[in-house]
């Protein structure tokens, strides 16, 4: 591997973490990209990155898993670059009613999006000896009572204060904020139809692009002095 800074993005196969590895490797990071489930995808997003004339090594590990953890920094520390950068990408959205909702869907989504930042964080500051940042992908979900995903919702909410603690805990040495998308790319769990509403309601009268949100992620890189703060970018979706 070549001695070029090293950044981690979890979820980085696909949408949102496909476009923050893009942009960190055109920016001249050595990517680890972390998947899961989406290896075909993941195949694909190594290959643009390569093309771009950096490193990227894929890792497939399961976050909600603790040992699992454990081996993708196993893995990352066969890199000879210092690790700079990590961007907690990787989540999951389970729906369902709040008076209904199991236990796993419960657990599913406060495993990964909550527990496994801040296990990921722990490992990466260990490494990030020179200093560093992290970057938590919440939502704009977090600041929303959004009851048909209450599991999605408290784990982004708690994500931000996560952030928040981090950051005063890791400082001076190490950074860390947070990005909150609005709407951005619609997923399996909302119809074209009830997108289009959700879209129409919007100040902006439309949906982000991929690029506005990443270009939130390099303003973190390059303004030194952001630590403990939550960057909004969601077309005015708070202000409804």
């Amino acid at each position: 591997m070549t001695s070029k800074s090293l950044a981690i993005v979890t979820g980085g196969a696909q949408r949102l973490g496909k476009a923050f590895a893009l942009t960190l490797a055109r920016r001249g990071y050595s990517i680890a990209l972390h998947y899961r489930g989406s290896a075909n995808e993941a195949e694909h997003t190594v290959r643009e990155i390569r093309d771009l004339g950096v490193d990227c090594l894929p890792i497939r590990a399961d976050l909600t898993l603790p040992e699992k953890i454990d081996f993708l920094f196993s893995i990352v520390d066969e890199f000879k670059s210092p690790l700079k950068i990590l961007v907690n990408s990787a989540a999951v959205m389970p729906a369902g009613d709040p008076r209904e909702l199991e236990v796993q869907a419960w657990d599913s989504a406060l495993d990964l999006n909550l527990r496994a930042p801040f296990l990921l964080s722990q490992q990466a500051a260990k490494r990030m000896t020179a200093g560093g940042l992290i970057v938590n992908i919440s939502d704009i979900g977090a600041q929303k009572t959004w009851s048909r995903y209450p599991s999605y919702t408290v784990s982004k909410a708690a994500l931000e204060s996560l952030t928040k603690l981090l950051a005063r805990s890791l400082a001076p040495q190490i950074r860390v904020n947070a990005i909150a998308p609005g709407l951005v790319l619609r997923s399996d769990v909302v119809t074209e139809e009830q997108w289009d509403k959700l879209v129409a309601r919007l100040p902006l009268r439309r949906a982000a692009q991929p690029e506005e949100i990443t270009s939130a992620l390099e303003f973190l890189i390059d303004n030194e002095y952001m630590t403990g703060q939550t960057i909004v970018v969601d077309g005015g979706y708070s202000l409804i």
